[in-house]
This record gives C-alpha cells, sequence and structure tokens, in this order.
C-alpha cells in the first residue's frame, strides 16, 4: 500500500506541476497586454493614478467627472510607486496579484508542513490552490480579490500556532495575525468573513485574548474608516458600501456553487471529513472554522457583479483541510478513542491513505483546463484533440463552463487583439472632445482623463444614490468625441441618451468582446455603406 501511494503522490504532483507551469504560461502572456482584459482592471489602476497624483478616487459620482471606486484602497496603494516610475500601465498590477496567488499556495503549504511535516503532500496542497479554475481564471488579472486572499490565508496560518507559543512571542504572532485581517479588509470587504472566523476560534481559545485584539482590530478599522470619510467629505460611505448592494441573483449563487462544488467536490469531500473528525475527536482547529465561515460567506456570490472568486477563500481553506487529511492517512496519525472502531483502524488506514490520494488525483485531472492558441499551446491542442467547448467562444479548454458570473477570462490575447486595440486608440486620436470609456484602458493609452465609472454609477443608480443628470447633460451635449461601449454598463437613462444623441459608428472586436463606437450625431460620418464594421456585423 505504501509503494501505491508514492506512486499516486508522484502522479499528483507530476499533474499539479503541469497546471502550474499552464498557469504561469498565461499570466506571463497577459502581462504585456496594455489594454483592458477584464472589466474593470482600468478603473482599479485609475485609483492608483488618482492616489498617486494625490487625487481621490472617492469622490462626488453626481458630478464631472463623474467618477468613484467601490473597493478600499490598499492594493491601489501598492502600485502607487509602480506609477511613479512607470506611469499607468496594468503590467505591475497584474503581477502584484499574480505574485499573490503563489504566496498563498506557498502559505497552504506551509500549513500542510507545519502539521505533517510532509513535503510531497505539502507541495499538492499548495499546488492545488493554483490548480483551480477559479485561480486560474482570475490570478493574473489586476482585480484586488486575490490579494485579500492572501492576507486572510496569512492570518489564518499564523493564527493557527499561536497559542502553541508563550509571552512576547504570543503576542507577537497575534498582533501579525490580526494586523494581516486588517489589511485584508481594507483590501476588500469580503474578508469580514475571515475576520469573524479568527475572532471566533480565538475567543475559544481564550475569551480575553479574543476581546483585546479584536477590539484593537476594530478600533483600528474603524479610525481608518473615519479618517476616509472626513478626507471624502462623507463621499467614501457611499462609495464603499451603498454602491455595494447590489441585487441578489439566487440563480447566479446556485449556478456558481454547483460549478464550484462539480470541480472541487474531491478536497472538499476530504476538507468536511477533517472538520467532522476535529469537531469530534480532536480540538477544532482555525481552518475548520475559516472553512466553515469562508463556505457561508460564498452565498455573496449571488450579488450582481459578482462571480466565481468569490470561493477563492472557501478555496484555501479546503486545500489546507484537505492535505492535512491525506497526511493524517498517509503517515497514519488519526487518533480515536479506544473502542471497536479505533482497533479496526490500523487495518483499514492503509486504504484510507489510498483513498484520499485518488481523491487528489482525481481533483487535478478534473480541473484539467488549457488555451488552445498560441506557439506553445495549439500544438499541444492539435496534438491531443483538445478543443474549446461547443459554447465557449474562446481559444481555451475549460471543463468548468460557464454560469451568469463566471469570469470569461483564461485566453491568450492574440495579435489580432493587439492590432485591434491600438486601432481603437486610433481611432481616439483623431478624436476632437472628451473620451467617455467604458474599458479605461483606451484613457491611458491614448493619454486621455478618465471620465466616469460605468458599472460603479450603474449600481449607484439602481441603489437611489445616483443622480445622471450632470452626465446626461454632457451627453447631449455632445461634449464626448467619442463613447465607447462594451456591454453597455452605464445606467439607464445615460444609455438612452447615448442612442438619442450620438450614432453608432463602428464596431471594433477585441478580446472576445466587440466593443462600439459611437459619435455625435451632429458630426458622425455616413456609415451605410462605408468600409466600417457594422453592429449586424
Amino acid at each position: 500500500m505504501k509503494k501505491l501511494v508514492l506512486i499516486l503522490l508522484i502522479i499528483i504532483l507530476s499533474l499539479m506541476v503541469v497546471h502550474t507551469l499552464i498557469y504561469i504560461a498565461y499570466g506571463l502572456s497577459l502581462l504585456p497586454f496594455p489594454f483592458d482584459y477584464d472589466q474593470a482592471e482600468g478603473h482599479e489602476l485609475n485609483n492608483a493614478v488618482l492616489i498617486a497624483s494625490g487625487a481621490c478616487p472617492y469622490c462626488d459620482n453626481d458630478v464631472f467627472p463623474f467618477y468613484g471606486s467601490g473597493y478600499p484602497p490598499l492594493f491601489h496603494l501598492l502600485m502607487v510607486p509602480f506609477v511613479k516610475l512607470f506611469g499607468p500601465q496594468f503590467w505591475y498590477g497584474r503581477l502584484i496579484i499574480f505574485s499573490a496567488t503563489f504566496i498563498t499556495a506557498g502559505a497552504i503549504g506551509w500549513a500542510v508542513f507545519r502539521e505533517s511535516k510532509h513535503r510531497a503532500i505539502a507541495l499538492a496542497a499548495g499546488l492545488a490552490f493554483l490548480a483551480s479554475n477559479t485561480i486560474y481564471h482570475i490570478g493574473p488579472l489586476l482585480r484586488q480579490h486575490l490579494l485579500m486572499v492572501m492576507f486572510e490565508t496569512l492570518a489564518v496560518v499564523i493564527a493557527a500556532n499561536a497559542f502553541e507559543a508563550k509571552g512576547p512571542q504570543r503576542a507577537r504572532r497575534l498582533f501579525m495575525a490580526f494586523a494581516l485581517l486588517f489589511l485584508a479588509g481594507y483590501t476588500k470587504q469580503l474578508a469580514y468573513a475571515t475576520c469573524i472566523a479568527v475572532i471566533l476560534w480565538t475567543f475559544l481559545r481564550s475569551p480575553r485574548t479574543a476581546i483585546r485584539y479584536s477590539l484593537g482590530l476594530l478600533t483600528m478599522a474603524a479610525a481608518v474608516f473615519g479618517l476616509l470619510m472626513l478626507m471624502t467629505d462623507n463621499h467614501w460611505w457611499t462609495n464603499i458600501i451603498l454602491a455595494n448592494q447590489n441585487p441578489y441573483i439566487l440563480e447566479q449563487f446556485i449556478g456558481l456553487l454547483r460549478q464550484f462544488l462539480r470541480l472541487h467536490w474531491w478536497l472538499a469531500i476530504l476538507a468536511v471529513g477533517m472538520v467532522i473528525y476535529e469537531l469530534y475527536f480532536d480540538r477544532l482547529s482555525v481552518y475548520s472554522v475559516w472553512f466553515i465561515a469562508a463556505l457561508a460567506n460564498t452565498a455573496a456570490a449571488g450579488k450582481w457583479g459578482a462571480g466565481d472568486s468569490y470561493f477563492a477563500t472557501a478555496l484555501a481553506a479546503i486545500c489546507i483541510l484537505s492535505g492535512l487529511f491525506l497526511a493524517k492517512s498517509v503517515k497514519g496519525s488519526w487518533r480515536f478513542p479506544r473502542n471497536y472502531f479505533s482497533s479496526a483502524l490500523p487495518k483499514v488506514q492503509a486504504w484510507i491513505a489510498v483513498g484520499a490520494a485518488l481523491m487528489f488525483l482525481g481533483y487535478s485531472l478534473t480541473v484539467f483546463k488549457m488555451p488552445t492558441s498560441g506557439a506553445i499551446f495549439e500544438p499541444i491542442a492539435k496534438a491531443f484533440s483538445i478543443t474549446p467547448l461547443p459554447s465557449w467562444r474562446y481559444p481555451l479548454y475549460d471543463p468548468a463552463g460557464w454560469t451568469v458570473g463566471y469570469a470569461i477570462t483564461g485566453h491568450l490575447p492574440s495579435q489580432d487583439d493587439y492590432d485591434n486595440g491600438w486601432q481603437i486608440v486610433s481611432e481616439i486620436h483623431q478624436t476632437d472632445g472628451l473620451l467617455l470609456s467604458e474599458d479605461v484602458g483606451f484613457n491611458f493609452r491614448s493619454q486621455r482623463d478618465v471620465i466616469a465609472n460605468a458599472v460603479h454609477l450603474k449600481n449607484l443608480w439602481e441603489n437611489g444614490h445616483y443622480n445622471p443628470d450632470e452626465l446626461v447633460g454632457y451627453i447631449e451635449s455632445q461634449k464626448f468625441g467619442l463613447i465607447i461601449l462594451r456591454a453597455r454598463l452605464f445606467p439607464p437613462p445615460a444609455l438612452t441618451a447615448i442612442e438619442t444623441w450620438y450614432a453608432f459608428d463602428s464596431m471594433i472586436p477585441m478580446n472576445g468582446f466587440h466593443y462600439e463606437l459611437w459619435r455625435p450625431k451632429s458630426k458622425s460620418a455616413d456609415v451605410l455603406g462605408s468600409d466600417k464594421t457594422t453592429k449586424d456585423d
């Protein structure tokens, strides 16, 4: 049995390495892409640009430039030095998040190794995080979510053995864990579930300690919150709280949950088994409490604008717990009270180890995905007859399929994407007046000011906290020389004004989307009979 487990571990690690190499290739190919690859990347970058220039991204959305952000500033602050050195570029933001996923994987591996002292299983647990379709899709993007997950994971892993230390060392570990929770919360608000989990677990170990550190965390968070309220003339509340009260779509959550479980159930079963074991036969670890809280918090994935990234924190907990389950099985270190079952345990522990290893193997096969374009991947895809799913319009094989809220990413940018992106920039250079674009990477490349955050304004409008009159007035006055739409994400009054006062001019495909160029009707060229691409094309 030991030899069989060893063979399975070798196969598992080999497959995990393949997953990681594909992930690295995808991430590196995305770094130099100079335009928005995913919706809102440009707005995240613009937040850093504003902070670097001394401006505030949490302003009055009702007035020009109609811009605001719904995310806390920590990630944007990390980009500020790069903005000052290199100007507004996508690569450094993507590199920060891409690196954060490897740090998270390292923390997962370290957590498993610290408990089990089994290097191979610790490595497999860490790489299992990178192998997930969820991490593959969002890991190389300039989006702050996985930076939050990194801080959360580091906080939990440091807190896990804090009470094993005494005196100043214990205090130091707890301080680091709660400081990381603070950083996670000011990266993205969704970290509250991890904060609750760590506080609850700390309370189970030492109520006095939990109260002391929790009050410190809350005081620090409240102080920064109050300072930002003062600095933004209370617009911080509107942008961070009110703008995130999006409508809830139950079907979206159910679809994403089914998709997540279909891909990750192999490891999730092991994680649940570990929680049950700790609950009945051992001390409940912070990892189990974290897993329960993070899994419950995935219900937030049903909000409009949410997606599969909301499962990333639960995935990190699953990887740690499943790794610990596999390690205990392989090492035969399960401990049960003396009874009939425990006396039979030595006879079945080897089979449990094989079963756990097979679960890891099943996971590594289930989550296999690969781009089907590019100099490296296209020949491989042809050789092994790997093709995108019939319903998938991108050069990417992805067994996850698609559901509402799923990230439409993972394919490699093509030369056509580069060329068409620069074609849009060329159209901007030939246009006078202001530029209004849903994806603001074009603003950076054409050195135009960023105006409006379409999704943010839509969220505020639907919640009754945005007055679009001034923006509509700009549109009716045709102050925008060019308007670029990708998914019609502006509030309905603005879209109505655009269709009334602007004429569709051309459509340029890029990165799987179709960018519509709209020009003022009084200045628009007659597109009928022209050689430009029309909407019908």
